[in-house]
């Protein structure tokens, strides 16, 4: 075995060991695990400085939209509120979904799981494990009381935070049925008074649509009964073995893929209940029987096109819009080329052209121009789909301008509009948030404490401040 191994760029004069590679990796992890303590601690800090009596105008009137209080974590915890999240989650670079999880996780271990807690703080227990158990707790169902949470503290705090998913799930089960949490229901056939585990319901069915495969697919996980898993396989075997009897070459797994695929798109059920009538027009809700047709679901694609000669040439990869992937060129040939697809090609447009109105209500034009050009959400690390967010204005539009022979200081323009999400647009509607446009499609936001954010089709960046001069 070789024990000595030379540091890059030192031609080996400072050479380390073996083991001194493997002690340095351990206390970097250490030191890791360390920060991820101390970060949850700060985040209960935070949330301290942030109590409901912090709203000034909780005390006098509640305006719609305005700061409010809220909770994150489980029964027992103090509120928060609400909008000092954002400002949490944008100093770590996360979104303030992120960073009410990371507030919720560190109230429910720091005020429900106090042991488990302490051992986190001691160096004892991973913060991501003690994070995994507090995300169980607040959102189990039925809720647990804080007495139920504490009997979870205490078995997870006596294995050191060793327990995995599966075990996990069982305890909040068990403990749900110790304290007699799940409403009692006799027509339950999942209802065992001898097993709490399968007094709650495990059957779910779970798109992992953050894990995107580069080849363009998504993983789905389900929990089904007995009987419909049984069928679901025959289904798809039956489907898979007509795959192949019509000359495909794929493998089995993904002749099985595609059949589910197919079951999404074909009204299986419409089929078993009335022995195979077709359903009637994708333009009419019900068929024949009164069950309803299958959904259309619309996919928003983009690609870059360029002309060569009279030929236009789209570039190989685009981007789809329902969850900003990326989308192979092949794969929209292979949906289109299925006579089931509707497919319908939108004029083009042109994102550098200024467009405005005279009113404040938006028009679509302009409204879709805006969608496309920002994508998403404007604020800073902030991923909600732009298609599912207000159109906001930035410089807020004054209606008495008109009326009193003023110029409008907010026009209704995409150079003084931009997509912010519901949380968001209350954030900067609502408190001392601002942000301004630096160009098409860019936005330099300021926080309540000064931060500075850059925000633009590349992402999020902070914004150094200015060093300060030299005397």
């Amino acid at each position: 075995m070789i024990e000595k191994l030379a540091a890059p760029g030192t031609g080996g004069v400072d050479a380390l060991t073996g083991s001194d590679l493997l002690a340095s990796i351990r206390a970097s992890r250490d030191l890791e695990n360390a920060e991820a303590a101390r970060q949850l601690d700060l985040a209960a800090q935070w949330a301290d400085l942030h109590p409901p009596e912090s709203i000034h105008s909780a005390a006098a009137f509640t305006v719609p939209g305005t700061d409010h209080e809220e909770p994150l974590a489980g029964e027992g915890c103090p509120l928060v509120a609400e909008f000092c999240v954002a400002e949490l989650g944008t100093v770590p670079g996360i979104s303030s979904t992120s960073a009410k999880k990371l507030i919720g996780h560190a109230l429910e271990l720091r005020h429900r799981l106090p042991r488990l807690w302490a051992q986190v703080q001691a160096g004892h227990v991973p913060a991501w494990r003690a994070r995994s158990v507090a995300e169980a707790t607040i959102h189990s169902t039925p809720a647990l009381t804080r007495e139920a949470a504490g009997f979870v503290d205490a078995q997870v705090a006596a294995v050191a935070g060793r327990i995995g998913p599966a075990q996990l799930d069982r305890l909040v089960a068990e403990t749900i049925k110790r304290y007699d949490l799940a409403p009692e229901d006799p027509a339950d056939p999942a209802a065992d008074p001898e097993d709490g585990y399968l007094s709650v319901d495990p059957r779910h069915a779970t798109l992992h649509d953050e894990d995107v495969h580069f080849a363009g697919t998504m993983r789905w996980e389900a929990e089904l009964d007995i009987a419909d898993s049984l069928d679901l396989d025959k289904a798809l075997s039956r489907k898979a073995a007509e795959q192949k009897a019509l000359g495909s070459t794929e493998s089995l797994d993904v002749r099985r893929s595609k059949a589910l695929g197919d079951l999404a798109r074909t009204q299986t059920a419409l089929d078993l209940a009335s022995g195979g009538v077709e359903a009637r027009s994708a333009r009419t809700s019900t068929t024949e029987d009164g069950l309803p047709a299958a959904r259309e679901v619309v996919l928003h694609a983009h690609f870059d096109a360029g002309t060569v000669g009279e030929t236009t040439v789209f570039g190989p990869t685009g981007r789809l819009e329902e969850g900003q992937r990326l989308l192979l060129l092949d794969q929209v040939q292979s949906w289109c080329g299925d006579s089931r697809t509707k497919v319908t090609i939108k004029p083009v447009i042109d994102l550098n052209t200024a467009l405005s109105t005279p009113g404040y209500a938006i028009p679509d034009r302009i409204r879709e121009q805006v969608i496309l050009r920002d994508r998403t959400c404007v604020f800073p690390w902030c991923t909600r789909p732009a298609r599912g967010c207000d159109v906001d204005h930035v410089v807020e539009y004054d209606h008495q301008a008109e009326a009193e022979g003023r110029s409008q200081p907010g026009p209704t323009s995409t150079r003084n509009l931009a997509c912010l999400c519901r949380f968001h647009h209350r954030l900067k509607t609502h408190s001392a948030w601002r942000y301004r446009v630096t160009g098409p499609g860019a936005y330099e936001w300021t926080s309540p404490h000064g931060h500075r954010y850059c925000r633009d089709r590349t992402g999020t960046r902070p914004i150094e401040p200015d060093p300060p001069a030299r005397p």
